[in-house]
């Protein structure tokens, strides 16, 4: 098991373009690329474990990929049933999001992933699904992975979801492209939206109003999708908290998506007291542009809306927040126990280990803010877990193991880190 020392940084001013680009986008992209006529090329795509199993599974699903390690051109003549097992490795996004695709497809499927995935709640995504005719089973009643799917005939649909996620409406607007009618989905609370916008720029009838989201079963294939993808706000965010508790430190995050629901953590990093700017530079598929983070001293915040938005993002406001003036609160984040580890636990074990007081709750906990201590922290292999308490220590030095799992997401983070910080690592 890998072990990093990070050492306390000084100030620093940089400017990143290097951030790993968005893993949401960049599952997204070469999924639907299934569902076009003509060949899709995608550009700066996330090298990464999670995402690269995503492109091996439409391989095996019967696409013609090209890479010549620049572009990534896709195409496709409908799924084909796979001789192999397809392996989502660590990644909730790509097996809640494959068994939208797959429910509908002509063949059986079988999708597993990591022990840490195979023991992440499913039923959420095939509960709804099967209640519409999709032919789902797993372990423990479907609610555990390896997951077996039939392709079958998909009713039209009109379902009320209880939770705010983009993988469950994603599955089911993706089930929603073949089934016998209209189908709208409900949710509580606008959660992320990029597979609407990225079908819809493919050509797709989907209509939002409010928090409902109406699908038209497609008549004909989708346009290809030709896209850059841009940096992920969720990656960039480590280093704007980096900036945000480092006095006299400033960052410009170049390239990241702007998109309203990604970059909520940023809004509440803005409103905890730090100097953050945006500059929208395209917006074709996605909103794009560069955000300037500057330090400026923090004091406490209470989140408790908008929970989906920032869902993986709080790991790293934690930080913020254990270095902020005040007792901050977070509430109505129980989707965070069922995230890579247990995220309220392993937050809450994390900073009481760096000195800092927290009460834990069902649905969140409370941070007094403090002054950090060095300490020893495991992630629990969970990548964003991992990447926190790095950041946690270019404020007071910080050990941590268990590091692998930061490669499903950001591959070159130690690379980045390295500008702003000393590290040292041991087996």
């Amino acid at each position: 098991m890998s072990t990093v020392v990070v050492s306390p940084a000084e100030s620093f001013s940089l400017k990143i373009s290097e951030i790993a680009p968005d893993k949401s986008i960049s599952h997204r992209s070469v999924m639907f690329a299934m569902l076009s006529k003509g060949v899709s090329e995608i550009e700066n795509f996330l090298r990464a474990e999670d995402t690269m199993n995503s492109l091996e599974i439409v391989k095996n699903l019967g696409a013609n990929v090209e890479d010549d390690g620049k572009i990534i051109k896709i195409s496709s003549n409908g799924i084909q049933e796979p001789f192999e097992i397809l392996d989502c490795g660590n990644s909730g996004t790509g097996m809640r999001l494959f068994c939208g695709l797959l429910s509908s497809a002509n063949g059986h499927f079988v999708l597993t992933g990591d022990k840490y995935l195979r023991r992440r709640p499913m039923k959420r995504v095939t509960e709804p699904l099967m209640s519409i005719g999709a032919k789902l089973d797993g372990r423990k009643n479907g609610d555990l992975a390896p997951l077996s799917i039939r392709g079958a005939s998909l009713k039209a649909f009109d379902y009320e979801s209880k939770i705010a996620s983009a993988q469950v409406k994603s599955a089911m607007i993706l089930a929603a492209l073949r089934a016998d009618g209209v189908c709208r989905y409900r949710e509580p609370e606008l959660s992320r939206d990029h597979t609407e916008r990225m079908l819809k720029g493919m050509g797709a009838d989907i209509k939002v109003d409010g928090l409902t989201t109406t699908v038209t079963p497609l008549k004909k294939l989708l346009e290809p999708l030709k896209i850059r993808v841009p940096a992920d706000p969720s990656s960039a965010f480590f280093f704007a908290v980096a900036a945000a508790i480092v006095p006299g430190s400033q960052v410009i995050l170049e390239g990241v998506t702007l998109n309203p629901t990604r970059i909520e953590a940023f809004k509440a990093l803005e409103r905890m007291g730090a100097d953050i700017s945006y500059e929208l530079t395209d917006d074709r598929y996605e909103p794009v542009g560069n955000i300037h983070v500057k330090y400026a001293p923090l004091h406490s915040i209470v989140i408790e809306e908008n929970i989906s938005w920032l869902i993986d993002e709080l790991p790293a406001l934690s930080i913020a927040m254990a270095s902020a003036n005040g007792e901050s609160i977070v509430k109505n984040a129980k989707e965070l126990r069922v995230k890579e580890s247990d995220r309220i636990s392993t937050v809450v074990e994390g900073l009481r280990a760096c000195g800092i007081e927290v009460d834990e709750y069902e649905d969140g906990y409370k941070i007094t803010g403090g002054a950090l201590k060095k300490a020893k922290v495991e992630s629990d292999g969970d990548h964003r877990i991992a990447m926190s308490f790095i950041i946690a220590g270019v404020k007071c030095g910080m050990e941590v193991s268990d590091l692998e799992c930061i490669n499903t997401s950001f591959p070159n983070f130690f690379e980045l880190l390295s500008k702003i910080s000393e590290t040292e690592f041991t087996e």
